[in-house]
């Protein structure tokens, strides 16, 4: 059994110490220990498209991922086309026609946070005219808000990911904001997830 203490990293310190134990050591068996839910949350996923099972156990000061390497079968949380390439830091070529939009504000432009809202929704509301094009929303700092409110801009974004559009929601931020328990939708996510969306996508639009 391969232990690894992360108590103290910093997002994304864990999945990147995980990435170069199982790259330099492929062990059949990891205990993974982390000190916050974010952590817990983009460890696991990372294990899993590594095609490691994961069993998470809680304790008083965090928690203990214990994961065993799966031989011929991917594990039950199968690689998915937004999940090929989370945790990679080569450079990676975009995907044909991925278009990712990367949302850091619950308001659109400065001026009036009340107009600033109305307009986020019109426009979360209108992102389905983009068609198939649209494969991937990140949020961010304070967009990370849109994920946690009940209203029309949370359904709308519901609908979307229904489509099949991926939502990544910050994990750091969410945390920042005391918001992790609330959130609705999409996956949480880690700075080098981000790094890597970016660099897949095919045109980014930064609102």
């Amino acid at each position: 059994m391969r232990k690894l203490n992360c108590f103290g990293l910093a997002c994304p310190g864990p999945v990147l110490k995980c990435k170069e134990v199982i790259e330099s050591e492929n062990p059949e068996r990891l205990e993974v220990l982390v000190d916050n839910v974010a952590a817990k949350e983009n460890v696991s996923r990372f294990l899993k498209s590594r095609s490691y099972s994961v069993e998470i156990k809680e304790g008083k000061e965090g928690f203990t991922l214990v994961a065993k390497l799966s031989h011929g079968t991917m594990p039950s949380g199968e690689i998915k086309d937004n999940d090929l390439s989370h945790y990679s830091c080569e450079i990676t070529p975009p995907i044909q026609d991925k278009q990712l939009v990367f949302i850091t504000s619950d308001v659109i432009g400065h001026g009036n946070n009340i107009l600033g809202k109305k307009l986020m929704l019109n426009f979360i509301k209108t992102l389905p005219e983009m068609g198939k094009s649209l494969w991937r929303i990140i949020l961010l700092n304070g967009g990370v808000k849109l994920a946690t409110k009940d209203g029309e801009i949370l359904e709308a974004l519901k609908a979307l990911e229904k489509s099949g559009v991926s939502i990544l929601v910050c994990g750091t931020c969410l945390d920042f904001f005391k918001l992790l328990d609330k959130k609705k939708i999409g996956e949480t996510t880690n700075m080098l997830d981000v790094v890597t969306s970016l660099q897949m996508a095919s045109k980014v639009i930064k609102i």
